[in-house]
């Protein structure tokens, strides 16, 4: 029985391939990893859509070691469904690696994710170095700003993912994220962000309501960039098309 790793894409239950709907509707379960990211629509909106029930998978589902979904696989047709891109995050990859080594046949559908949707930017995806993402409990947390020490160095771009508790309605902002680049600068004082730094925020990518915002930290710190997803860009050495680019983004 093979279980199914599909993408769903990153706004709401129609971006599903057609690859990838065939494979859930002929599934006998269907889970939703429903901790890296949330879509614009609801379960009961993929429910509908799908004609499934849906089981929803927090982090302690995926990732234990008595795991529901690798044995639900070895006598069932399995989809479990990834907003995003089925290996945008390393948790999944842990899964598929898991099922293989219990001999369970995989198959995996891909889709957008945010690691290639952001190309809507107009900076070039090949030019993007280290991503990294910004933890809640950031007060002695410096690895993303050492990531982006290490992408400036190379003249990259960083993409900064922001932390989010979907089950608790927790999600981090834009904004948050400014500020926590700006604490450690004042802490490091490394002359490496300030408040004039060049950064682009972006706000439920691939949605109708997209918002991307191209300005200095200082000025994106005054916009509200409303409901989640969010993610912050900070540019390295720039091609003089990305700079046009951006230009359409200008806060």
């Amino acid at each position: 029985m093979p279980l199914y790793f599909i993408g769903l894409g990153l706004n709401s239950e129609k971006d599903i391939t057609i690859n990838g709907l065939e494979a859930v509707k002929k599934c006998d379960l269907v889970y939703l990893e429903n901790y890296t990211s949330v879509l614009s629509c609801t379960k009961s909106d993929l429910e509908k859509f799908y004609n499934k029930k849906i089981i929803l998978a927090n982090r302690n589902v995926v990732e234990s070691d008595e795991n529901e979904i690798i044995n639900d696989s070895k006598t069932k047709n399995v989809a479990f469904l990834v907003i995003g891109d089925p290996f945008a995050a390393t948790t999944h990859i842990d899964l598929y690696l898991r099922a293989k080594k219990k001999g369970i046949k995989c198959s995996v559908i891909h889709n957008a994710s945010i690691m290639n949707a952001i190309g809507i930017t107009g900076l070039q995806l090949y030019k993007f170095g280290k991503t990294t993402s910004i933890p809640f409990e950031n007060e002695n947390v410096e690895a993303p700003y050492d990531a982006l020490k290490g992408n400036l160095s190379l003249g990259l771009h960083t993409l900064f993912l922001l932390d989010l508790n979907p089950e608790e309605e927790k999600f981090m902002t834009v904004n948050d994220a400014i500020r926590y680049l700006l604490k450690v600068e004042l802490k490091r004082n490394e002359k490496l962000f300030s408040e004039k730094t060049l950064c682009v925020g972006c706000a439920r990518i691939g949605s109708e309501n997209q918002i991307i915002k191209s300005g200095s930290a200082k000025d994106l710190l005054k916009f509200d960039f409303g409901k989640p997803v969010h993610c912050l860009i900070v540019p390295g050495k720039m091609h003089f098309m990305e700079e046009e680019a951006l230009s359409l983004w200008r806060f």
